[in-house]
């Protein structure tokens, strides 16, 4: 079975890893955009010359750019079968691409999350906040709506389909998490693929300070009090 992939990297001033991100994304994938979200550093020529397509998001926030990518994918004449999510900044291994869309072909399973198993990680490469973030809110999820997820992990895949239809709104940390939420509520299939973590190539705009690890946890969490009570 032959898809239409097409992956969004939302990125702020990730000149230093924007590069090696795409030039390891395997050749199945049709069309890789990145969506600089505000850059101020060289992410744009660097992201264009490594042959992405480049879009800009000037308000910032994960979501805000993660939109923005969809809204182009809209636009387009041909549409993807599947939309593969990927971070900017190197920390994710790009060829496990091809195992996180496998259930999606040989199984037709709606989404796939990356996981962060222990194992697989390097050592340091998530913050504490990450971790017991990540810990809260599955386990939340898990007593809220029976939900097997382990990991928030941005590196996913979704059938274009179904990602349309979650109707997505969030536009900053909570996006990964609304999404797994709505998910669960239309009932649609999941799995997650174990995949490596490294040391992201600079610093995290989220985990990387205390302000961004409150802001995030806070959002998490109002997502899933939101949806277990609605």
């Amino acid at each position: 079975m032959s898809l239409i992939i097409n992956v969004i990297i939302p990125a702020y001033n990730e000149e230093s890893s924007i590069g090696h991100v795409i030039k390891e994304i395997p050749d199945t994938v049709s069309e890789i955009i990145v969506v600089s979200n505000n850059s101020t550093d060289q992410t744009e020529n660097v992201a264009k010359e490594a042959g992405a397509t480049v879009l800009v998001e000037q308000q910032k926030g994960y979501g805000y750019a993660c939109l923005k990518g969809m809204d182009y994918i809209a636009s387009k004449q041909q549409k993807p079968d599947v939309v593969v999510f990927l971070d900017g900044d190197y920390s994710d291994y790009p060829a496990e691409l091809t195992n996180i869309i496998a259930p999606i072909i040989t199984k037709d399973i709606d989404m796939v999350i990356g996981a962060r198993v222990k194992k697989l990680r390097e050592s340091g490469s998530m913050t504490f906040p990450q971790i017991f973030g990540n810990w809260l809110a599955t386990s939340l999820m898990k007593l809220f709506f029976n939900a097997k997820f382990t990991d928030l992990g941005p590196f996913r895949a979704i059938k274009y389909d179904k990602l349309l239809s979650l109707g997505m709104v969030d536009k900053t940390y909570g996006w990964t998490v609304e999404m797994q939420l709505k998910v669960l509520k239309k009932r649609y299939t999941y799995v997650e693929v174990p995949v490596h973590y490294k040391k992201r190539i600079g610093v995290s705009k989220v985990s990387g300070t205390i302000k961004g690890a409150i802001f995030a946890g806070v959002k998490i969490l109002s997502w899933i009090f939101k949806y277990s009570f609605a």
